[in-house]
């Protein structure tokens, strides 16, 4: 079926639809040619198929890219999806879910291995090296005894010394297996911090509600949350068709540089490229968003790099000090960039604007005259400026549509009476899904070239000579990738697969399970990105439908409230228990998938 034609669940299968039909591949974002022809014709295919599946679904579920009526939907929904063929199971292990017995012991799964620190820092030596990373043996020593039915059943390789990759073989080797990532690190806990935590940061305590401990919520009650799901199956003598491979990591706290970078070598050596279903990490969850219940899986990360910029110029005595020292020259440049942010625009085709969307088709206290510009911004470049500008009253979409940059280093001077002979700073950017790194430098060479003038500095940005080629200078200006390790907007997963429809039905069949509830309007699945970056960083080329997704419950809050990288870090085991209960949904409906 073409990639563009919007379809959708069919007897509980899942087929393709997508909001806005867009031509990527992971490294090009080319517009189709002839697409508006195209657009025509998808349009009045997308009318036929609509008319056609009345009886099967809501006509609410039939997409319009803007070659239909205006008024139209924006948001199509897929199904609930639930296993049948192993829907006894299903069933009975949901049951077995909601009892105390259950309950308990997930709370010292998930608290065990909170008890275990395994905290990863910047600028670490190798593996072998620095000594710090044998913190992560006593993890697994832990994991070999939580899970013993994983470890005897599931084949593990260790890489690179403590990334783990699990392997549980399918009965059908011709079916691309399922890769689920997640990572054992987490962020350091700030000794000075320690007093300040309800309970200890490495208790794991358990106080009735919430399971406390640095790494309950980010990212060891994704990979507990994972084997849990597992070693469940295995106890009740489940035994795959469709393979699923685990994937988990040790620093992506730190970029993942010895942890998933290696992995994905692991994977690709011994899978290929495009050898996996679809991939989940960590990542989206869901929550209360403008009177809806709205879960957002990330079909794509921003872009990063670190901008060091430096000033250099002659130094000597405090007592007879220049105009402007390296220090005050080079406050007044970040100063400059402060004043000077990325423009941010609210784009077509892109994820921030297919989740407004959905929010604008199915959240109901949207704003009616956000409502109204969004519906209207399918065809209308006017409206999609009028909502962009209602959006981004709010900083925090603002920040998330655009390319940012936050001052977050800064370093100069050795002694206060000695003028600085050197000062950087460094400054931090996430770069739009719709934008490059080399649109970033660009931005940043132009920004700071007139200043570069005005001080008479010889100016060098990223290793080209922009000025002071012919003149002396009074000092120089040097902008350059601070860690050498930028990394461009991932590619944008489609949503136009299957594969997004299958994760959409089992987010809808997990949400109704855990309450008792029916239906397919209880929740939307709305698609979104994340502004960080995770260990899939390093698996683009093993599958294009890497969705980071892992079903916790932010409530009326974000993950973010969880404490996450901060003091209390903690967990409802409510959510907790719903988190196992997705991954096993997700685990049988893929086993039954066939595209």
């Amino acid at each position: 079926m073409s990639a563009s034609m919007p379809t959708m669940y069919e007897k509980g299968r899942p087929v393709p639809y997508m909001p806005e039909p867009v031509s990527q591949q992971p490294q090009k974002r080319a517009r189709c040619a002839g697409r508006t022809l195209v657009k025509g014709l998808v349009g009045v295919l997308a009318l036929l198929t609509c008319l056609h599946s009345l009886q099967l679904i809501n006509l609410r579920s039939c997409w319009s890219d803007g070659a239909m009526d205006a008024s139209a939907p924006q948001c199509p929904q897929a199904t609930a999806v639930v296993p049948e063929k192993n829907g006894e199971l299903w069933e009975s292990l949901g049951q077995a879910f909601g009892s105390d017995a259950f309950k308990g012991r997930a709370v010292e799964w998930l608290g065990g291995a909170v008890r275990v620190p395994t905290q990863s820092y910047d600028k670490m030596a190798p593996v072998g090296q620095d000594p710090r990373w044998e913190a992560f043996g006593p993890l697994h020593d832990y994991l070999l005894k939580a899970f013993p039915l994983i470890h005897s059943t599931l084949k593990l390789t260790k890489v690179n010394t403590y990334g783990l990759v699990y392997v549980w073989e399918g009965s059908d080797s011709d079916l691309k297996p399922l890769l689920l990532a997640a990572h054992q690190d987490v962020v350091p806990v700030n000794p000075e911090t320690v007093d300040k935590w309800s309970y200890p940061p490495f208790s794991g305590h358990f106080d009735g509600k919430r399971i406390w401990g640095r790494g309950s919520s980010d990212d060891k009650s994704g990979l507990i949350g994972v084997l849990s799901s597992i070693e469940s199956l295995l106890e009740r003598g489940f035994k795959p068709t469709r393979g699923v491979v685990l994937a988990f990591g040790f620093d992506e706290e730190a970029s993942g540089i010895y942890g998933a970078s290696a992995i994905s070598k692991h994977l690709l050596s011994t899978y290929g490229e495009n050898a996996f279903l679809l991939l989940v990490d960590e990542g989206g969850g869901f929550g209360q968003e403008f009177g809806g219940v709205i879960a957002t899986p990330a079909i794509a990360e921003k872009g990063y790099i670190d901008v060091r910029v430096e000033v250099t110029s002659p130094g000597g005595h405090s007592s007879v000090p220049p105009e402007h020292t390296t220090i005050g020259i080079l406050s007044q440049l970040l100063v400059h960039y402060e004043a000077n942010p990325y423009e941010a625009r609210l784009s077509r085709g892109t994820p921030m604007y297919w989740k407004f969307q959905c929010l604008a088709a199915h959240a109901p206290d949207v704003p009616h005259k956000l409502r109204k510009a969004l519906k209207r911004a399918v065809k209308s470049d006017k409206a999609l400026k009028e909502a962009q500008k209602e959006l981004f009253k709010n900083p925090g979409f603002r920040a998330f549509v655009g390319t940012t940059q936050a001052i977050d280093l800064i370093n100069g001077g050795v002694k206060t009476n000695a003028l600085p002979e050197q000062a950087f700073a460094v400054v931090n950017h996430r770069i739009a899904t719709d934008s490059s790194v080399d649109e970033a430098k660009e931005h940043d060479t132009a920004l700071l070239k007139g200043l570069a003038h005005d001080f008479n500095l010889s100016y060098t940005a990223f290793g080209a000579q922009i000025t002071g080629q012919d003149a002396p200078a009074y000092g120089t200006l040097t902008i350059s990738d601070a860690w050498g390790v930028a990394l461009e907007p991932a590619p944008i997963s489609p949503i136009d697969a299957p594969e997004y429809a299958l994760l959409s039905g089992t987010i809808k069949a997990t949400y109704n399970a855990h309450r008792g509830l029916q239906g397919d309007d209880n929740i939307v699945v709305a698609p979104g990105i994340m502004s960080g970056n995770t260990d899939t960083r390093y698996y683009w080329a093993l599958t294009p439908h890497i969705y980071r997704y892992n079903h916790y419950n932010a409530g009326n809050g974000t993950f973010l409230d969880n404490g996450v990288h901060t003091i209390n870090e903690s967990i409802e085991v409510d959510s907790f228990l719903e988190m196992i209960k997705f991954f096993t949904t997700l685990i049988l409906n893929t086993d039954e998938f066939r595209a």
